[in-house]
Parts: structure tokens; sequence; C-alpha cells
């Protein structure tokens, strides 16, 4: 099986970079972790220092009561569109599988209930937008997305609480041709985060 990522930094110490946002580890060993390559060899610490100079004004929060498998993957989309935080409400545990160690480079928030999830939105003046097919919800692609905004996801199955849904300041959910009610949770998570982006990214 090949290797991904890239091995020794070619020349041996001698040509090593003397920036301090490289990791000697690295250099030495080779760098295999699942990252861009202009982050290629550089510290974790720096990486994430780096992308918090240009995240995105959107936060992500997911309600973990049931252990949700899809967890990990929403933390992984959240990363790939740099959200600025994630946040799980209820169980603090969640399977960081699926996040593919991309939650080393995101910011992460545990909320014990939805209020307080509902308390630190109106600290930061943030509106939350729930993401549900429930009555009432808007096409996300015609609803008028705030650029500032919590975008607030269910599990799967089950979807938002009510009291998620209650404190909710907007309504939102993907247009659906099929047969199926719903969409597996963190497809529907990339679907709307990559809305945001497509609305509100500076590129």
């Amino acid at each position: 099986m090949p290797l991904h990522g890239v091995g020794p930094w070619p020349g041996g110490r001698e040509a090593w970079p003397a920036d301090e946002r490289y990791d000697p580890e690295l250099l030495e060993h080779g760098d295999r972790r699942n990252v861009v390559d202009r982050y290629r060899y550089w510290r974790l610490d720096a990486i994430v220092a780096d992308l918090d100079t240009s995240r995105h004004p959107f936060h992500v929060a997911i309600e973990n009561w049931q252990h949700d498998l899809n967890i990990g993957s929403i933390v992984r989309t959240a990363n790939a569109f740099a959200a600025e935080t994630v946040h799980i409400v209820g169980r603090r545990r969640w399977n960081r599988r699926g996040a593919m160690v991309t939650d080393r480079y995101q910011h992460l928030l545990h909320h014990p209930e939805v209020a307080d999830l509902v308390a630190w939105a109106r600290a930061e003046g943030l509106p939350i937008v729930a993401v549900d097919n429930v009555e009432g919800s808007q096409p996300v692609d015609t609803a008028d997305l705030p650029e500032r905004c919590i975008l607030l996801f269910g599990q799967e199955g089950p979807g938002l609480s009510p009291e998620a849904l209650a404190a909710a300041d907007l309504a939102v959910e993907i247009t659906q041709y099929g047969s199926t009610r719903s969409i597996n949770a963190a497809a529907a998570a990339a679907i709307v985060m990559h809305e945001w982006v497509r609305r509100h990214a500076r590129h």
C-alpha cells in the first residue's frame, strides 16, 4: 500500500528551513498526515494558529444525546470549510473516528444542554439556524442565511430536539426529490455548510 504524504526533508538537517513553524520530528522522519501541501512539516499549533487567521464566521453545533456516529464526519467537514468552532451539545464523549484527526485542528466547545448553547449564542450575538425538515422550515438555498450564525444539526433519525427547534431563530431544510423523508445527518451538514460557503466565503 503506498504511503501518503512526504518523506524526510530533502538534503538532510543542513537543508532544514529555519522557520519555527516547522516540526523537527516531521522534518526528520516525514509527514504522513492528512493536511494540505502548504502545511507539510508544520507543527500542529502552527497550523491551528494559521487557520485562526482565516476561519469563517459560522459555527456548527451538533446534538449528541445518543452518541451519534455522524459527529466525527461533521467535524471533519467543518474543518474542511474552516468553521469557527464546533459545539457538541449533550454528551461530552463522541466518536472521533470519522473526524480523521481533524478535531485536532478545529476549535471545539461542549455544552451540557441546549440551554447552555443558547446562552452562549446570545452572549456572542449569534443567531441559531436549525437544520431540519420540519413544518415552517425554509429551503436553505433560498433562505436568508446569516453570515454570522450557528448552524445547528440534530441526530440521525430523530433530528433536532424540541428544545433546539424552539430556541432557533430560523429553521432551514434541504429540498429533496426522492421517496425518503430525510438524508444522512453528515451529508446534510456538508450540504448546508457548502451553501454557507457558496454564499458568504471570500475567495
